[in-house]
């Protein structure tokens, strides 16, 4: 996949740049040349009113964004401060021109379904404050940070532990909390109601505006799960939206959504699907699952809606068929130590080992195949246009391996990553870069034939997550010829 608005959208990074020239002491940037850096201040602590929950009856138990914009062009570093609103990435229209797929240029969303995009936008948790960040990928400016769940434990926010993050081909982001509960927050401003009747839409606008639980009108609805210490000791994990189209190929605004997590009593993987618009429960499925407490830990789905999960480490991996709900055991012989996967425009199943190893699943065959390795434990793991996938390792340093999933060889055996701490999650923008979210506080943006780091996003707060961050994957099995 070539890429062709790359010139508009860093031409577009440039004068971000170089709009608001001036000294301001809000926060610190360094940029390497041909790099920018992205850099905002993290939230103050928030408190704030329950959210109102939505749940089907079965699960029992318990203003304006400030940041520093630094770039540096020929040797000479520019720095501005760049106001921002909830709806700025709406009205600053990217024209990218139609897919190729022949879809329709009318539909609303980041890309899916073969329409134009109105936005991109990357879903990272923060997982040591409880929160999500939205960061539009053109600019890679944080345009809204959420509250992912409300306090249960009496702990505070910061303890729901939000880790995995799922965005469907509307655009709209579902986060799975380590400690209870899936929450589903809207891309589009025009989409959150005023539910306080004072005309407008109450959201966050950036890092240092973070609503309380509750207080947030984007946040759509929270579906708990039991939180049980002794019977459920980890909370969802793994979570997909199914990718449904419409008649006029637009993507469906509110698809069902997949999501799993462990009765550890019962050595048993709970998977439940939701209704996109409600949060309620429309089907569950019990699975055996045994072998560490971590349970059911990643999540896909293919064109056909079937979710498939894996395990962590030792963990089995699993087919649940979108029609029938029927599931099928995908047996690895040996001692695989799964992390990361993702599926390729087949809907063949890829798996990064902690134990250095790229397993390879022909579901079809049920042939697994170890592809080759990486130089440390590999974590998150995402599938591009071009068949490429992008695996984040933390050999020393940390970085990438890149594996051509055609003829299942490895492209590059270690990408660098300047300043890695612990790489862990991949995903791919609307454009085709790489995105690396990294614990130390980043995410890089990463062009992914250069391999040079285009932008780097500051900030964050020990983001841990590496699902399907943007909604790509999700496109890459229903319109693989986009």
């Amino acid at each position: 996949m070539s890429l062709p608005s790359r010139s508009l959208v860093l031409g577009t990074l440039a004068s971000l740049a170089l709009l608001g020239c001036g000294d301001d002491k809000a926060g610190t940037a360094s940029a390497t040349m041909g790099t920018t850096t992205i850099t905002t201040a993290p939230p103050p602590t928030t408190g704030g009113t329950l959210q109102p929950t939505t749940t089907d009856g079965s699960a029992s138990g318990d203003a304006t964004m400030t940041g520093t914009t630094t770039a540096t062009t020929e040797g000479v570093t520019s720095t501005g401060v760049p106001t921002t609103t909830g709806s700025t990435t709406e009205q600053v229209k990217f024209d990218l021109g139609v897919q190729p797929d022949g879809g329709t240029s009318g539909c609303s969303g980041n890309g899916g379904g073969g329409g134009m995009p109105e936005f991109s936008f990357i879903w990272i948790a923060n997982s040591v404050e409880g929160t999500v960040s939205k960061i539009d990928t053109f600019t890679g400016v944080e345009v809204g940070r959420y509250v992912t769940g409300p306090d249960t434990s009496g702990l505070g926010d910061a303890n729901n532990g939000p880790s995995r993050t799922s965005v469907n081909l509307y655009g709209d982001a579902a986060v799975a909390n380590r400690n209870g509960g899936v929450t589903k927050i809207a891309a589009r401003l025009e989409d959150c109601p005023d539910t306080n009747g004072n005309g407008v839409a109450d959201t966050s606008t950036g890092p240092l505006d973070v609503k309380g639980w509750g207080q947030d009108e984007c946040v759509l609805w929270h579906h708990p799960t039991p939180t049980n210490p002794l019977a459920y000791q980890e909370g969802p994990r793994p979570l997909a939206w199914v990718g449904e189209i419409q008649p006029d190929k637009c993507p469906a605004k509110n698809p069902p959504l997949w999501f799993g997590y462990y009765k550890q009593g019962q050595n048993l993987g709970a998977f439940e699907r939701l209704d996109g618009a409600t949060g309620q429960t429309l089907d569950m499925v019990d699975v055996p699952w045994s072998g560490n407490a971590w349970g059911p830990y990643g999540g896909a789905v293919n064109k056909d809606g079937d979710f498939f999960v894996t395990g962590w480490s030792s963990g089995p991996a699993i087919r649940i068929a979108h029609d029938t709900l029927e599931v099928t055991v995908f047996t690895n012989n040996g001692f695989p130590s799964y992390y990361g996967m993702a599926l390729d425009a087949k809907g063949e199943l890829w798996v990064a080992g902690c134990d250095s190893n790229i397993y390879h699943l022909d579901p079809a065959s049920q042939i697994w195949t170890v592809v080759g390795t990486g130089p440390g434990c590999m974590r998150g793991l995402m599938v591009d246009k071009m068949g490429r996938a992008f695996i984040a390792h933390n050999g020393f340093p940390g970085g990438m391996v890149v594996v051509d999933t055609n003829t299942k060889t490895i492209l590059n055996p270690n990408v660098p990553l300047p300043g890695s701490v612990t790489p862990v999650g991949i995903s791919i923008d609307v454009e085709g870069y790489v995105w690396v979210v990294d614990q130390g506080g980043w995410a890089y943006k990463v062009d992914p034939e250069t391999y040079q780091v285009v932008l780097q996003v500051m900030g964050l707060n020990q983001p841990y997550t590496y699902s399907d961050m943007t909604g790509a994957g999700l496109d890459l099995v229903v319109n693989p010829q986009g």
